[in-house]
């Protein structure tokens, strides 16, 4: 019998039915066409924002470990969070946690040695591209993980935030970031680039650029979590 999966959402709700639109169909191409047992609990994103804005992140954890509790009473068997930001509090969660997490940054930095690169860029809020996080996962690794420059950080987050996070995708916001792409393959000589905010890949819905992977953690997440839920005790 597959484990039930709790997934903490509404961080932000786009990428959330995202999540349950791919685990649907991958969970049904793995289980002969079966549905996945599956518990979704949406915690309040502005709260999350704005405690994160103020460096409070002991309230951010304390939100997110009573929202992980709440699935583990409904029966969840396993966990995860559908926003790469919010694993800032990654390790606490999992600490506080009755029912073990299944990380999207051990998934991505796993997809990314999976695929022979050396050197990737990391997209996302100024949160995810500044914080330990994602650098401590791939410290384990020979990787390196490229961060964007001031500059580029301000936009990324402020697009994050102002569009993204409000389910406004513009082309021009494409257009740009692709641009930042491209600089950051010129300057550092990144081979892909990963998509660390799970609304990115609504935007930038191809799998490459000019050759370069774009990385989507959300499908790269999905694929681990499918392989858990299936995977006997």
């Amino acid at each position: 019998m597959a484990r039930t999966l709790g997934l903490i959402g509404g961080t932000g709700p786009e990428s959330t039915v995202a999540y349950y639109r791919l685990l649907t169909s991958k969970y049904r191409e793995q289980a002969d066409g079966n549905s996945p047992p599956l518990i979704i609990n949406s915690v309040n994103l502005k709260s999350m924002i704005e405690w994160m804005g103020a460096g409070e992140l002991g309230k951010v954890a304390d939100m997110l470990s009573g929202a992980i509790e709440k699935l583990h009473l409904a029966g969840a068997d396993l966990g995860a969070l559908t926003a790469n930001t919010a694993h800032i509090v990654f390790d606490e969660l999992q600490e506080r946690s009755a029912i073990p997490l299944i990380s999207m940054v051990e998934a991505a930095c796993d997809k990314v040695q999976e695929l022979g690169l050396n050197s990737v860029a990391l997209f996302g809020t100024r949160y995810t591209m500044e914080a330990p996080f994602y650098p401590k996962v791939f410290s384990r690794t020979g990787v390196k993980l490229v961060i964007p420059n001031a500059e580029e950080q301000d936009y990324i987050h402020g697009i994050y935030l102002g569009q993204l996070l409000k389910d406004v995708f513009l082309p021009e916001t494409r257009t740009k970031l692709l641009e930042i792409v491209d600089t950051m393959r010129a300057r550092e000589g990144i081979q892909a680039t990963i998509l660390g905010g799970t609304e990115l890949p609504l935007l930038l819905r191809d799998e490459e650029h000019n050759g370069l992977p774009l990385l989507d953690t959300t499908a790269i997440h999905v694929d681990r979590l499918v392989t858990e839920m299936l995977r006997a005790e």
